[in-house]
């Protein structure tokens, strides 16, 4: 008997917190925002570096309106909001690393590894912080302001360099138009971080 009850007690909770975490999430956005890279490597390039020739892109940090899969829309200096239906696929800090390392794989002759991989052969880190990555409705564009931060191999030295890129919305802002602008944000930065780090 005292079985049975414990049973069926632990069904109600079992039962009481999936209903809550269902209903936290919300309605499920009709579709999942990504950022795909403009320029990737060429399919069965081989690479070859030394560890010191390796560049290791780590993913970065981000303020606590970014730690979320949801697009933030700035409306003043001290609100925030988020745009209805609009959802990433995962952190937007993840998908701008994966974002950053293939447009250095196609656009430099480096070596990129992931964070998996730098136990290996880490040689120079690239780390940084993605300090904005959404909507600034007093402009209408989209905004991706990278402090990115290159520590060389052994981490003797420390190089800083910030990049920001604006770009106006096409539409008002919506799910697919403000994902669509912060994409094409993004690769500018990536394209810009390239650039920097060279070949």
């Amino acid at each position: 008997m005292m079985q049975t009850t414990r049973t069926a007690l632990l069904t109600s909770v079992v039962a009481v917190c999936l209903t809550g975490c269902i209903g936290l999430g919300g309605k499920t956005p009709p579709f999942l925002l990504t950022l795909d890279a403009d320029a990737a490597p060429t399919s069965g390039e081989a690479r070859t570096a030394a560890e010191a020739a390796t560049l290791t892109i780590l993913i970065p940090t981000a303020p606590q309106k970014l730690r979320t899969t949801r697009i933030p829309v700035q409306q003043d200096d001290s609100s925030v909001t988020y745009v209805k239906d609009a959802q990433w696929v995962e952190a937007p800090q993840r998908l701008f690393q994966r974002l950053v390392s293939e447009t250095v794989a196609a656009r430099t002759a480096r070596v990129v590894l992931d964070e998996g991989q730098y136990l290996t052969a880490p040689g120079e880190q690239l780390a940084g912080q993605l300090m904005e990555f959404g909507i600034d409705a007093r402009s209408d564009e989209a905004v991706v302001v990278y402090q990115a931060m290159l520590v060389s191999a052994g981490g003797k030295t420390v190089t800083q360099r910030r990049f920001e890129v604006r770009e106006p919305l096409a539409d008002k802002i919506e799910a697919k138009p403000a994902g669509e602008a912060l994409a094409r944000a993004a690769n500018k930065v990536a394209v810009d971080v390239a650039a920097w780090l060279g070949g």
